[in-house]
């Protein structure tokens, strides 16, 4: 069977949106499947190697792809992609061949939390729960000594957290977390953590000794620039969920997730 990113947008669609699964032909490579999706989706998580189960699996990270094939499946590797769980690997059909399979299931997305104004609120387990997100961190050891002393101030603990959270990706596939603040709009006061594919800029204004109190601004394409005093996780958060912020992503993805570029667990 000959694989292209035509074919594989067709076995979806012949899926539907909801549940389903299939058995592929046995002359697919599995692998080469995996890495289409790859392309599309980012990095994926296992669920099953050579016949074994991840011991941590649950509803929020997939388990529903593994409910058509039991215990046979061989392995399988799935995205988190919105309201869906995509999952693609091997498993033994009813003759107890090993085959090709891809599977898809819905995927339950919390509600985002209302914030009451006098409540302290931890942004980044709220971004978390936001973008469903279910991988180990992908950057735990990140020398943020050696950054910080390199780029000559402290950085806000948030972003730090993010980045070791979330690693190198996008958010939505849209905004792009920048692993290390980009300094070239530092002669106007702003450091950036964050742009998009339509070139806005989303940067701190990196004053006083404190920098978990620095607002975040905005550095549009045409040079404008709007502030708001708040972090950077908390930014994000409102982008995603809020459809009258003035850099919604809400009006474009009704749920949300992060694309991570990095390798597969």
């Amino acid at each position: 069977m000959e694989l292209t990113q035509a074919t594989v947008s067709d076995l979806l669609a012949q899926l539907g949106p909801w549940d389903g699964y299939m058995y592929l032909p046995g002359d697919l490579d599995p692998h080469d499947l995996t890495d289409r999706l790859s392309g599309r989706y980012g990095a994926p998580r296992t669920l099953v190697l050579d016949g074994f189960t991840d011991p941590t699996l649950g509803e929020s990270r997939g388990s529903a792809l593994l409910q058509p094939f039991g215990e046979r499946a061989v392995t399988i590797r799935a995205w988190a992609w919105g309201d869906r769980w995509v999952g693609t690997g091997t498993a033994r059909d009813g003759e107890d061949i090993v085959r090709p399979v891809l599977v898809v299931a819905q995927r339950e997305m919390p509600e985002p939390l209302a914030v009451a104004a006098d409540q302290d609120v931890d942004w980044m387990e709220r971004l978390i729960r936001i973008t469903g997100w279910t991988h180990p961190a992908r950057r735990p050891d990140v020398d943020w000594a050696e950054m910080e002393s390199r780029l000559g101030t402290a950085l806000p603990r948030d972003y730090t957290r993010m980045v070791e959270t979330f690693g190198e990706g996008a958010f939505d596939g849209f905004l792009t977390l920048h692993q290390e603040p980009w300094t070239w709009r530092r002669e106007d006061g702003l450091l950036s953590w964050a742009g998009t594919e339509h070139k806005d800029l989303y940067c701190w204004r990196a004053e006083g000794d404190d920098p978990d109190r620095w607002p975040v601004v905005v550095r549009s394409f045409d040079g404008e620039e709007l502030s708001f005093d708040c972090q950077a996780a908390e930014f994000v958060c409102r982008i995603l969920v809020d459809p009258y912020h003035p850099y919604t992503m809400a009006r474009f993805f009704d749920t949300h997730w992060f694309m991570n570029y990095g390798e597969a667990d």
